[in-house]
């Protein structure tokens, strides 16, 4: 985490501070929370206090800015990786403003904020129906039920791009109605880790036709820990059918890998995207 990250499809993480409570069914083997324990930090649910971070910390995203001065494409920062931003606690007021008035002083970066809690952000932000132009505006999708809880929440926000996270993808998203109204981009993948899900690959290639229909940016970020079996992912510590029939090898994410029909899925907003 921080700059030169290894997620995909952003440039640097930034974390205001650690800690989050789960709140669906994507959080169930959260590696947040995983890797918090790792280290030794109990910030994880409703009574423990979150980890805030140092004036050091907050310096980062300045040097960054600083460094992106003059480029042609402005360096991404995914916040939070460790928390939620739009987490409702008093106690995270005055952090979630400093980070506010972060993100205006750094004008060279485009912010991605990706949150499970749409709702709470019409209330929280500070910035009404101006909201800067480095700002991205995403939430967690992970089932049908959930795209219809938070889809029209997410739309009432004039964020300059809108997106989706379906990672992990639990299950049949179909969403093309906000696909041609609200949604810029649509990052996808399976789960990872000791008790990761498999997801069926017709998940994957019907959220992919959805956005080829409505000209929406796609980004496939991985299969997770399991892959479809075609001959090339063996040996697997397992076998298990996903919900469409397929047979799922768990072979471990470096081994399962990122592509999706053979391709990788690497797009960005419009709105974004290099002239």
């Amino acid at each position: 985490m921080g700059a030169n990250s290894k997620i995909e499809w952003t440039t640097h993480t930034f974390n205001p501070w650690w800690g989050c409570t789960k709140v669906s069914e994507a959080c169930k083997h959260c590696y947040a929370e995983a890797w918090a324990k790792r280290l030794g930090q109990q910030v994880w649910g409703p009574k423990l206090q979150r980890r805030t971070m140092s004036d050091n910390h907050w310096k980062q995203p300045l040097k960054w800015n600083s460094a992106a001065a003059g480029l042609k494409d402005k360096p991404r920062v995914f916040c939070a990786s460790m928390a939620d931003v739009f987490e409702d606690r008093d106690e995270l007021i005055p952090h979630r403003f400093r980070l506010f008035s972060l993100i205006e002083e750094t004008p060279n970066l485009d912010w991605l904020l990706l949150t499970k809690r749409p709702q709470n952000v019409e209330q929280l932000s500070r910035w009404g129906t101006e909201w800067p132009d480095n700002v991205w505006l995403g939430t967690t999708v992970e089932l049908q039920h959930r795209a219809e809880e938070l889809l029209p929440y997410l739309e009432k926000i004039p964020a300059k791009v809108r997106f989706i996270s379906a990672e992990p993808l639990l299950g049949h998203l179909q969403i093309e109605p906000w696909l041609e109204s609200t949604i810029d981009w649509v990052i996808t993948g399976g789960e990872s880790g000791p008790k990761a899900r498999p997801a069926s690959p017709q998940w994957f290639t019907d959220l992919h036709a959805q956005c080829m229909r409505t000209e929406t940016a796609f980004h496939f970020k991985q299969w997770g820990d399991w892959a479809p079996g075609d001959g090339e992912n063996l040996p697997a510590r397992r076998m298990a059918l996903a919900q469409d029939g397929t047979e799922m090898f768990r072979v471990g994410k470096k081994i399962a890998g990122r592509t999706l029909n053979g391709r990788l899925h690497d797009g960005l907003p419009n709105a974004r995207q290099s002239a």
